[in-house]
């Protein structure tokens, strides 16, 4: 025993301790993989992570009235909320006022109050163009130009627009707005829009992913199923969808389902409707649903397809033999064990529908707009914050859905074909 404690440590052929040998490999390993996978990492960071963060910067950030307007700005920060607006309040409003039309920033400053109050960016702007001529008092002056410079819901838009950090954007997308108080509070029932739009994006979602889950199981059971030259020549159907333009096919289901249109046309040539009675199947819910449901349909097969391949014969002709009826083979044998694959691919479908853009635009016409046609206008309108708001929420459904598939079916299940 004493002397195999006294025995020289375990060395490497060059003399090295085996153990610092060891280590200095791993050591290599690792920074070699790091290499490997950086060009990964960076692409991931460039393109995901990167405008993710810049989004949601965006949602609650917006810098159009605060530094058009420092010296309100000022004042709202030496006198807290809910003190009336003074002289030194619209002595500061006027400055402001005559420095927007000097810089020609009135129309910028009016549009990010316009957010909050309606109408507000002309009344900056026809403000602005007589700023030079405002002289004190200066509350009598501009209230003499408009009289809605006294209404206390502006002033409280302008100190919650003075600083360019603000939630205001999140309120106006779930259908809320401030008081003259500072109050979030509900707007007006013929208002509200935002919420309306996004139940109805998740329902629409929802729906056709449920559609797309009856149509696609007897299809992937059949391609699980079927001898290899027929389920072959199945699955190049599944896919040829993929080998077409989006645009192409969007365009070809409009040409399909218009008042004149091929489907039309063949009932009426049934006598299954008459001519005056053709059905309206685009722009409008019906239309983006039919649509989105074709394309969308081979991303819930494939899911399908690779867990039902999995699957054992046996298994069902064993319950058969122990007496089990057809349906109850299928709820407790069969069905079971394609959760994963119903989970994934509804997942799969349920996120590309609630995001879908091309097909409610052409399709969907006033009647089958989604959310995500919402944040589009949004954007064109320079509104930036706000539909980066709306697309913070539409994220946060998503990952929420996300977080409920984990809890109930476990991310480790998810099979995507």
């Amino acid at each position: 025993m004493a002397e195999l404690s006294a025995a020289a440590p375990l060395t490497t052929a060059d003399g090295r301790p085996l153990k610092a040998a060891l280590a200095s490999a791993q050591a290599r390993a690792r920074r070699r993989a790091f290499v490997l996978v950086l060009p990964l990492l960076a692409f991931v960071l460039l393109t995901f992570i990167l405008p993710i963060g810049q989004m949601l910067y965006r949602s609650v950030y917006h810098d159009g009235f605060s530094s058009a307007a420092p010296q309100l700005a000022a004042w709202f920060d030496a006198n807290p909320e809910g003190t009336a607006p003074d002289e030194a309040a619209f002595a500061a409003l006027a400055a402001d006022l005559k420095q927007m039309k000097a810089d020609k920033s009135a129309g910028e400053a009016g549009t990010r109050i316009n957010y909050n109050v309606s109408g507000t960016r002309s009344l900056f702007t026809s403000t602005a163009r007589a700023a030079d001529k405002l002289e004190p008092p200066y509350r009598e002056a501009l209230l003499a130009l408009d009289a809605k410079w006294g209404q206390p819901i502006i002033w409280q838009a302008m100190r919650s627009a003075a600083s360019p950090y603000t939630s205001d954007f999140y309120l106006v997308a779930t259908d809320r707005e401030r008081d003259a108080s500072g109050k979030a509070v509900k707007v007006a029932e013929n208002e509200r829009i935002y919420l309306y739009l996004f139940f109805k994006t998740f329902w629409l979602s929802g729906l056709i992913t449920g559609i797309c889950l009856v149509l696609a199981f007897p299809i992937a059971h059949l391609l699980a199923t079927l001898p290899m030259a027929k389920s072959n020549l199945l699955m190049i159907l599944v896919l040829l969808p993929f080998w077409t333009s989006l645009l192409v096919r969007t365009t070809s289901w409009m040409v399909l389902l218009q008042g004149q249109g091929v489907v039309n046309n063949v009932l009426v040539a049934l006598h299954l409707i008459d001519d005056q009675g053709r059905l309206a199947m685009i722009n409008n819910e019906t239309g983006t649903i039919i649509v989105m449901t074709h394309i969308l349909l081979p991303f819930m097969i494939l899911p399908l397809y690779s867990v039902m391949r999995t699957i054992p014969p046996s298994y069902a002709r064993a319950a058969r033999s122990l007496g089990a009826t057809s349906w109850t083979t299928f709820r407790r044998i069969y069905l079971p064990q394609t959760l994963p694959g119903i989970g994934a691919g509804g997942l799969l479908v349920f996120i590309l529908a609630v995001g879908y853009y091309i097909t409610p635009a052409l399709v969907g016409g006033a009647d089958g707009q989604m959310i995500s046609n919402l944040i589009k206008f949004h954007m064109d309108k320079s509104n930036w914050s706000l539909a980066a708001a709306l697309a913070a929420l539409l994220l946060a459904g998503v990952l929420l859905l996300y977080w409920l598939y984990d809890r109930l079916i476990g991310i480790d299940n998810l099979k995507l074909g």
